[in-house]
């Protein structure tokens, strides 16, 4: 059932993430022309950006492609966690490509070049037109997952930075603020820092398999533990191998010698389900009297 779930979101994601590609071509060429054309280092650097983004989106298309091939005997959990991957790689090639553009800024913001604020406007408005459509395209996806949310992110910076151009390039053609450019990209950069920041530990802590983070480890133990006929919870893991594929594995000691299997597995079930939204779960149910596992080098 979850699979077919699935496949009907391919192709409006897939088409959403081509779509951005190519207008980010069309902007690089665009800005790259007319900033040789006019000797201005904003525009060159502009481009120069898009044109990570678009490496970036076209890594993001295929980690999407490929996390949703199927389990096979060797990825026994498929290949979801390239989300997570893909995200991850993504966010560093940004945090590169800001760290360079706020030094550049920095230096700039000392020695502020003269260009012709006129021609800056108009290519950076048409820079921005193009990149608010690719950005709202991929937000209509972002929520997706990590990886599109990635994708997202970027073509946001190319959206706030062309926009920063504009300002800039007002500025300088009524009051020659030549140093308004390089201040307004530092601003920026600070801004997506902090995203940046946000996906690398969401994706970090999935890598690790750590708890998601909208699951309270502590309140999933607490109902596992008022089930009828629980009496015991041990090595519980809860992890996640993609967006919405939250997993969880147990095992609940009964309080009776000969437990209803059956039943306590079915009510755990619905609990995870609709309190947790966990579905993918994994439970060993034990009698009063069975012993403490061994040879359980990873149990809780």
């Amino acid at each position: 059932m979850s699979h077919n779930h699935h496949h009907n979101d391919q192709p409006p994601s897939l088409a959403n993430l081509l779509l951005a590609i190519l207008i980010n071509g069309g902007i690089v060429v665009f800005e790259m022309i007319f900033g040789l054309l006019i000797s201005s280092m904003a525009l060159i650097s502009d481009a120069v950006h898009n044109l990570s983004d678009i490496a970036a989106m076209s890594f993001t298309c295929w980690a999407e492609k490929m996390s949703r091939r199927p389990a096979t005997e060797h990825k026994t959990y498929g290949w979801r966690k390239m989300e997570f991957i893909a995200a991850f790689v993504n966010s560093i090639v940004l945090s590169v490509v800001i760290a360079f553009v706020f030094w550049e800024s920095v230096q700039r913001l000392f020695s502020p070049a003269q260009v012709s604020g006129t021609m800056m406007l108009w290519v950076a408005v048409v820079a921005f037109v193009g990149n608010s459509a690719a950005t709202l395209l991929l937000q209509k996806i972002s929520a997706r997952n990590f990886n599109i949310k990635s994708a997202w992110l970027h073509s946001l910076q190319d959206a706030l930075f062309s926009l920063g151009v504009i300002v800039g390039a007002l500025l300088i053609m009524h009051f020659d603020l030549y140093f308004i450019d390089p201040l307004i990209s530092m601003v920026i950069c600070i801004f997506i820092a902090r995203e940046i920041y946000k996906i690398i530990r969401h994706t970090v802590n999935a890598l690790l398999d750590s708890v998601p983070a909208d699951v309270d480890f502590n309140a999933v133990k607490r109902d596992l533990l008022s089930v009828s006929g629980v009496a015991e919870v041990n090595d519980l893991h809860i992890w996640q191998t993609g967006t919405g594929q939250k997993l969880l594995s147990a095992h609940l000691v009964s309080d009776d010698e000969a437990p209803d299997h059956e039943q306590i597995i079915r009510a755990v079930q619905k609990i995870l389900h609709e309190d947790h939204g966990i579905d993918h779960t994994t439970i060993q149910l034990l009698p009063s009297s069975a012993r403490e596992m061994e040879h359980c080098s990873h149990c809780n």
